[in-house]
């Protein structure tokens, strides 16, 4: 009877599975249907998908797929099978045993490393995060959980019995052993990336409260079916919970906490602990660190700290006796990722290493972290920023702190280097700029000329440079009109913008991973974000996927950087933020009107490039066109390039010809020496002169 019973679960039980598992693959595959025809209907969507490589309107072919439960060559159902007739086929067990030494085959049912039960069964590579999922499912169905508590404790009983039953046998603990984290992990757009989507998590989900429900009525049945078996279990328990109560008692614990020794803050298994709870999510949690060391670079990481209290990251991949260095910063709702995402051979920061440069990754303030040496710092208080602090706190305090480790270390490594520093810095240091790290960059350089302080820069390499912003979609107009009309009342709600929760942020990174399972889906939610762009054709949905926007952090937008790009937009004017009022602009700035940076290009005495994305619809050719001419009328060393991208092809896309034509400008550094100098007397008597 109860062999009866055990066969009509197994069957029904595998069956739901095979049912729920093609139903949602076949939802799955009717959205993506529906995605491509809404896609087919949609306008200039050749143009906006040409960004995105290998690009198709039908899933990749990935070879057949087999069910999850079958992915060890041997489903659930057969396992069940054997664990009921495992006495009986003895014979059987032998000649399954030989196939399996020989590797040919894969195990089967009643070879010996199946024969675990139900409990042990699920001890696969997945065992760590599925457990997560499990304890999130059981807590919505806690009402069942109240009634079935009992039947529970026998399942935790059996599991325990069978666990130290169940032979361990070289091949299965090879198969758990942690792969290195290079192999799995080499660039974050990797192309067999193993993290798991939206659709794929349900899958697993759905299979585990199957698993969970059919295996609470196998136990209730044979405990019913078998009630004197199902007391000796229970006596059992209850026998070994009061001997473990005795021998606790005997050896006179009591209540007072055990006395342990505290971790330092370089102990690994601080670090190591969150990233095996986030992996177990299959989201990519990695950091910039973790991209550079896995390619085998050295890394260096520099805590700085601005004059108004934020703390700053600034990495280095580093080269301490090199006396040519550069300085790559990001730009909007980005990091230090972005100059390493393409791998060794697609990104500009492991190009400039490889050319001789000490590099140094900039990162803004604006994590959702919000590192502040105040750890009780408002929110409000930690987003009350605008580019202003990006050119006038943020650069000025990385680069400072540059200076100091190159000058520290050039000494050291060059003694008689002395006479060199009293003229002039020991090292040249450029500035690569990415959009909002251009106009930020800019506002340093004047900032710091008209104060009368040294930049410390030699040449700066503007990639699509933010400034000027008149040229613009009409999306971007209709947004800056409607931003700049309720900001009194939405500055005092919504103090930045950003993913708010862990969870949301987690389901992001997943939703990145389904779009590109899924490409018609991934296509049309593509060319409609490109439609928000006014049509930019960078691939946004791959941006998504990236490392940085994680379940644990992400750079964010503050309302007064977003305010202040606005009001840029509206006056058709590089200036400075404008607080709104005479008076304050006079305390901050000693004038009405915010200092107007375009009229103040003459202050630039370094060379600038400049370069532009023909394809760039976010800041198109012609406002970074505008850069050039504005500058070349103050009399600024200025060069201006076009190449064939979008926005963010500039940091995010494999661009050989980019890396060839930022590698050549660096290298023009070493042929002028002494040209800042030079230019800096000039400009700072032209300065006199005015005032």
């Amino acid at each position: 009877m109860q062999r009866i019973v055990d066969n009509a679960l197994a069957v029904t039980k595998e069956s739901v599975k095979t049912v729920t598992y093609e139903s949602l693959n076949n939802i799955a595959r009717c959205i993506n249907g529906v995605s491509a025809l809404l896609l087919t209907l949609l306008p200039g969507k050749a143009n906006i998908l040409e960004g995105l490589h290998g690009w198709e309107l039908r899933p990749t072919f990935r070879g057949p797929r087999l069910p999850r439960w079958m992915h060890n060559g041997v489903s659930s159902f057969n396992h069940f099978v054997h664990e009921l007739s495992v006495d009986s086929d003895t014979s059987s067990s032998d000649y399954s045993s030989g196939e399996e030494s020989d590797g040919a085959l894969p195990a089967s049912p009643s070879s010996q490393s199946s024969r675990l039960s139900w409990a042990s069964a699920s001890a696969n590579p997945e065992s760590h995060w599925t457990e997560w999922v499990t304890f999130i499912l059981w807590w919505l169905i806690f009402p069942l959980r109240i009634l079935v508590w009992i039947p529970h404790y026998f399942l935790r009983l059996f599991y325990k019995r069978s666990s130290t039953r169940a032979p361990t046998s070289p091949r299965r603990n090879q198969r758990c052993s942690p792969r290195p984290r290079v192999k799995d992990h080499d660039v974050p757009n990797r192309a067999t990336d193993r993290r798991r989507g939206v659709i794929e998590d349900l899958h697993l989900a759905i299979e585990i409260c199957i698993e969970a429900i059919f295996d609470f009525f196998h136990r209730a049945t044979h405990m019913i079916l078998s009630p004197s078996e199902a007391f000796a279990k229970m006596s059992a328990w209850f026998s070994s919970r009061s001997h473990s109560g005795k021998e606790s008692h005997d050896d006179g614990s009591d209540d007072e906490p055990v006395q342990t020794a505290t971790l330092g803050d370089t102990d690994p298994s601080l670090s190591e602990r969150p990233t095996r709870l986030y992996n177990s999510m299959n989201t990519d949690t990695r950091t910039c660190q973790d991209v550079i060391t896995e390619l085998g670079y050295p890394y260096e990481a520099i805590r700085v700290v601005t004059s108004d209290g934020y703390v700053l990251l600034l990495e280095r991949i580093p080269r301490r006796d090199a006396r040519k260095a550069v300085y790559l910063q990001h730009g909007i709702l980005d990091s230090s990722m972005g100059w390493v995402s393409n791998g060794v051979v697609g990104s500009p920061a492991f190009a400039a290493y490889d050319q001789g440069y000490d590099v140094f990754l900039g990162n803004f303030r604006g994590l959702v972290s919000r590192d502040h040496v105040n750890k009780n710092i408002s929110s409000k208080e930690y987003w009350r920023y605008s580019i202003n602090e990006h050119g006038t706190e943020d650069i000025p305090a990385m680069i400072e702190k540059i200076h100091e480790i190159k000058t520290s270390e050039l000494k050291l490594s060059q003694p008689n280097i002395d006479e060199e520093i009293n003229q002039e810095e020991p090292y040249k240091l450029c500035a690569v700029c990415h959009s909002l790290g251009g106009a930020a960059i800019l506002m340093y350089v004047i900032t710091r000329k008209i104060k009368e302080k040294p930049h410390r820069l030699s040449r700066l390499i503007l990639l699509s440079p933010a400034g000027f912003h008149e040229d613009s979609n009409l999306g971007f107009t209709i947004v800056e009109y409607i931003f700049l009309f309720v900001s009194p009342v939405l500055a005092r709600i919504v103090p930045a913008f950003y993913i708010p929760t862990r969870f949301f942020r987690m389901l992001l990174n997943k939703l990145a991973r389904d779009f590109h399972n899924y490409p018609a889906l991934g296509g049309l939610v593509q060319t409609l974000m490109s439609y928000v762009v006014g049509g930019d054709s960078s691939n946004w949905v791959g941006v998504l996927g990236t490392p940085h926007y994680n379940m644990n952090d992400m750079p964010a937008v503050s309302f007064g950087v977003a305010k202040h790009l606005a009001q840029i937009k509206h006056t058709g004017k590089f200036k400075m933020f404008d607080y709104g009022s005479r008076t304050a602009n006079m305390e901050v700035y000693g004038s009405p009107e915010p200092l107007d940076l375009g009229e103040s290009y003459e202050f630039i005495d370094v060379p600038v490039d400049l370069v532009a994305g023909k394809k760039d619809k976010v800041i198109r050719p012609s406002m970074v066109r505008k850069h050039y001419k504005v500058m070349r009328d103050a009399g600024v060393d200025v060069s201006f390039n076009e190449f064939e991208y979008a926005h963010l092809d500039f940091t995010f896309s494999h661009r050989e010809e980019l890396l060839t034509y930022v590698m050549s400008r660096l290298l023009l550094v070493e042929m002028t020496p002494g040209q800042t100098g030079q230019k800096g007397m000039k400009l700072k008597k032209k300065k006199k002169e005015v005032q």
